[in-house]
């Protein structure tokens, strides 16, 4: 296919030996399957910001730190220089994310680096060769089911003991490959001791997650792994050898009204980005 203007940059350098064809766009990101290297690989090209549609970005991006004061100070500004060190540390977030989870233990791409908005990393496949489809479209036993969700929710926890929320995660969002769910699409990845969203983050993933699996096994519903990993986290006891069991305990003391109001307006607001998540998601097929 011919090669599109964001890619032309990294076929000159080496990095792409040739581009096979359009994976899929999205609304964040147009991936690529790509030969690199004498491998398969794919090209996920980032949307400029004007063009992306990710709701409520600076809830995600607090908390992440810039080393650079400069770039800090500009990006606080909004100037055109800010601005861009924003972008770029939006779409460096994701292949530090996946490098950091992989060294956790959890399984993600493998990232090769990002180039000019170009994250260049492993293609995700099964024994044929074909791409991995999504969990999304992928039916499954009660058995089956009951072990990915245990083995997802052990992701979840290793990244919370690696300090980060994915904070968009759903069945959207995991490839199913032969060896089980791998975990992708993270520039929206969270700092889970800076970011005061984190925990709320979390508990939207756990329940994006476990309301599929419940699909096939509805004793899930009642699990609530999000409050007992988060409990762990906050009593500086949680580690990767932890063992989850799904239960916690709540507080039965007096509700604060305004808060359990604001909670169902989060709620109400979650289960709508959800359904766009998932209408969007249909409409790029």
């Amino acid at each position: 296919m011919k090669i599109p203007p964001r890619l032309q940059p990294l076929v000159e350098d080496g990095l792409i030996d040739n581009v096979l064809y359009q994976l899929m766009s999205g609304k964040e990101a147009t991936v690529f399957v790509v030969e690199s290297q004498g491998e398969i690989r794919c090209a996920k090209v980032y949307k400029e910001a004007m063009k992306r549609s990710f709701k409520k970005a600076v809830q995600y991006q607090e908390g992440r730190k810039v080393k650079n004061s400069r770039r800090a100070r500009a990006m606080e500004k909004g100037s055109s220089f800010g601005r861009k060190q924003q972008e770029d540390a939006w779409q460096n977030a994701e292949v530090d994310a996946l490098f950091t989870l992989s060294k956790a233990g959890v399984r993600v791409p493998q990232p090769f680096g990002c180039y000019d908005g170009v994250l260049l990393m492993e293609l995700v496949t099964i024994e044929n060769g074909e791409v991995a489809p999504r969990l999304s479209e992928v039916s499954m036993s009660r058995e089956q089911a009951l072990e990915d969700h245990a083995q997802v929710m052990l992701y979840v926890m290793l990244m919370l003991c690696a300090g980060v929320v994915h904070g968009d995660l759903s069945e959207f969002n995991v490839l199913v490959d032969d060896y089980g769910p791998v975990i992708i699409d993270l520039p929206q990845a969270v700092n889970a001791a800076a970011n005061n969203n984190a925990f709320r983050m979390l508990q939207r993933d756990v329940r994006n997650m476990t309301d599929y699996y419940a699909e096939f096994a509805p004793e899930l519903k009642h699990t609530h792994y999000a409050e007992e990993m988060w409990a762990l986290f906050e009593a500086g006891e949680l580690t990767p050898d932890s063992i989850l069991t799904g239960h916690f305990e709540f507080d039965e003391s007096e509700a604060d009204v305004d808060n359990v109001l604001e909670e169902i307006k989060a709620a109400f607001a979650e289960e709508e980005e959800r359904l766009e998540r998932i209408r969007n998601a249909y409409s790029d097929d």
